[in-house]
């Protein structure tokens, strides 16, 4: 009996996903477990497995689709078996016969739009809409570019910015000429290879971050020989069966900064223009390296575990994010209240990490290097000190604030006790 294969739902945000690559044809036999297609979010990026074991016979989609979440994307079955039931609306039988594809248009989840035209009604994402009444602008005025016609995102980031140059226009301003899109000429020595959606979404996120916030570095340097010391315990610890986690420098150093910001609530928050979120718990993001790119999952109530549970946590998040299977709202800036990133394992020894907006700040960790230190009056002697480099977004914190925090992690970091 043929059943459809559906574009999952990842989180409860996600309306639709880009259909990435098929891995199966139409025709080939599929077992489960065997991976079908992969598609990616606005957060991440994913597979799909068979749940069935048959024959593809047909998909209704290509790579690079912009496709609603639980609708058809193809169909498993035993050969000959129709598929006609399945079709989305609209959609051709992408292997089969383009006359076969005359079917109504597909149903697509409409959202009812407040507005003083009756009987009118827009499709929309719901992410569309948020951004829409956060930005003020008109939703009627849209036109949409998304499946079946359906107001996305960019639709409403594009209005946002036909306005915003509009009210600009009167404005002085050298003049800057545009820059044209990039043509590359074919050539021997190189070839073109187009850029990942997700890596256009990191970029993305970066770009507005640097260009909607204020953001400073200070750069500091911590005593790390208690680090030194607790890392080698736990993992005395760990070898002996004593302990189940085997508790890294990254995990104490997560420890002491939950632990500042415990005692500095005005980092732990998002900035948001005239107005401020504080939060009462630490959901900690902690920047993690995919082959699909930079990811950040965010650690709910991160304030209430012990170090062991942290470093559990942290472990289990970072292996979710790297295979691909992480909760997509967990990726959300928004789900995290502060992130760490560490580039320490690479031997970065001072780097500036960019905010996650709405965040109000992001520390990097740098490698631990030598370097020397008074011991006691008048005796110098090199001491392993580790780099910490506090981004921080000055719309929200004074210079002041940033730097009495830093030097709380440099604080808590040097006197750990776990």
């Amino acid at each position: 009996m043929a059943v459809p294969v559906l574009m999952p739902r990842q989180g409860q945000s996600v309306e639709t996903c880009i259909l990435g690559q098929w891995y199966k044809s139409v025709g080939d036999e599929v077992s489960v477990g065997d991976i079908l297609f992969s598609y990616e979010t606005d957060k991440a990026s994913f597979e799909e497995e068979a749940k069935e074991d048959g024959v593809l016979l047909a998909t209704f989609f290509n790579e690079g689709d912009e496709v609603p979440v639980l609708v058809n994307v193809a169909v498993i079955g035993a050969k000959g078996e129709s598929v006609e039931e399945f079709k989305p609306g609209g959609a051709p039988v992408i292997g089969q016969p383009a006359e076969k594809a005359s079917e109504p248009a597909a149903k697509v989840v409409e959202f009812e739009v407040d507005q003083d035209v009756s009987d009118k009604r827009n499709r929309i994402s719901p992410l569309a809409k948020k951004m829409a009444e956060k930005l003020g602008v008109n939703i009627l005025s849209l036109k949409g570019t998304g499946p079946y016609g359906r107001i996305i995102a960019r639709d409403v980031e594009s209005a946002e910015k036909e306005v915003t140059d509009t009210e600009v226009s009167n404005v002085v301003k050298p003049v800057v000429a545009p820059v044209p899109p990039a043509m590359i000429e074919p050539g021997s020595d190189f070839e073109v290879r187009a850029i990942p959606n997700i890596r256009k979404l990191i970029a993305s996120a970066m770009h507005q971050s640097l260009q909607n916030s204020a953001q400073l570095t200070h750069h500091m340097s911590a005593d790390a020989r208690q680090l030194q010391r607790l890392r080698k315990k736990f993992k005395a610890e760990f070898a002996e069966g004593k302990i189940k986690q085997n508790i890294t420098i990254n995990d104490l150093v997560c420890f002491a900064v939950i632990r500042a910001l415990e005692k500095f609530p005005q980092v732990n928050t998002h900035y948001h223009g005239d107005k401020m979120k504080w939060f009462n718990k630490v959901h900690l993001g902690l920047a993690v390296d995919t082959d699909r790119g930079l990811m950040v999952p965010a650690l709910k109530n991160a304030d209430d575990l012990s170090i062991s549970g942290l470093s559990g946590q942290l472990q289990q998040l970072a292996t979710q994010a790297r295979n691909g299977n992480i909760n997509p709202d967990l990726l959300s800036p928004e789900a995290a209240t502060f992130t760490v990133s560490n580039l320490g394992n690479y031997g970065v020894e001072m780097f500036t990490p960019v905010i996650n907006l709405p965040q109000t700040a992001i520390l990097g960790v740098c490698a631990i290097i030598p370097r020397p230190k008074e011991i006691e009056e008048g005796v110098y002697g090199f001491v392993p000190m580790i780099g910490l480099s506090l981004t921080y977004n000055h719309q929200a914190l004074d210079g002041g604030e940033a730097t009495l925090f830093l030097a709380e992690i440099r604080n808590q970091i040097e006197n750990l006790l776990v």
